[in-house]
């Protein structure tokens, strides 16, 4: 039986390879991002061909809030966000229209690929793009749960399927990011997001007063449940209410 979890980042991960298509005698730019000094962002100007990509990377630390956006002669070109370590992106713009903000899990390098979807990339076509790339610091006095990556862990209202809303807890991790930006990581009922991270089924992305999945090819929709909380369905089947106390900390 493969764990949801398992699934779900093995799912990432050939997306983002198939997405790529590039073999390893493709050519690579690499480059480091450098924000000048007082600056929180950098914009980056460049040209990728055929099955070439362009990688950017740069340091930044969990709970801090990375925003990706780019403008592209070709609109068959896109960017992939890359954690510290692993192939399976966190953002992709080519499933958020070329612009993806998220709050980051972990400290380390990071990577944001360039590339050509593979149609593209077989005519050899060119894509000339501006790429913005910003990092913004995690609210102050916002403190980690010891031992963990989250700012506060707890359960909130859950449901699956036709069981009554509500009629279950979900155990979950917040990680809280800059303006009101924050990733919940949210576990199969019985289990505890900080005890068991291979039981994690659901990661909601609160941004922009809007919510999406970090997971490709999810349907969520979301409403607010009066003034104080988010009633979040996912695939029509999971039932989540996200208190605004969860994301804000307040």
């Amino acid at each position: 039986m493969i764990h949801p979890r398992r699934g779900w980042a093995a799912a990432f991960l050939l997306s983002a390879a198939l997405a790529c298509s590039a073999s390893a005698d493709d050519p690579v730019r690499r480059e480091t991002v450098r924000f000048a000094k007082g600056a929180t962002a950098a914009t980056l100007h460049g040209t990728v061909r055929g099955y070439g990509t362009a990688d950017y990377t740069l340091r930044a630390k969990a709970g801090q809030t990375m925003t990706v956006t780019m403008k592209t002669t070709n609109l068959a070109s896109y960017f992939n966000v890359l954690p510290p370590g692993s192939d399976a992106a966190i953002g992709r713009g080519d499933l958020t229209d070329n612009a993806w903000t998220g709050v980051l899990p972990v400290d380390g390098e990071y990577r944001v690929q360039v590339y050509l979807m593979r149609s593209a990339a077989r005519r050899n076509e060119t894509a000339r793009y501006t790429l913005t790339v910003g990092v913004a610091d995690a609210p102050p006095g916002d403190a980690k749960v010891p031992g963990t990556q989250y700012h506060a862990t707890g359960t909130v209202p859950c449901s699956f399927a036709s069981d009554p809303k509500g009629s279950s807890r979900c155990s979950f991790g917040v990680v809280r990011g800059a303006a009101g930006t924050a990733t919940v990581y949210l576990a199969s009922p019985g289990f505890d997001a900080v005890l068991h991270r291979d039981a994690i089924e659901n990661v909601l992305v609160f941004s922009g007063g809007k919510v999406r999945s970090e997971r490709p090819g999810d349907n969520v929709s979301a409403i607010r449940d009066g003034d104080s909380a988010w009633f979040v369905t996912v695939n029509g089947t999971r039932f989540y209410t996200i208190p605004d106390a969860v994301l804000t900390g307040g």
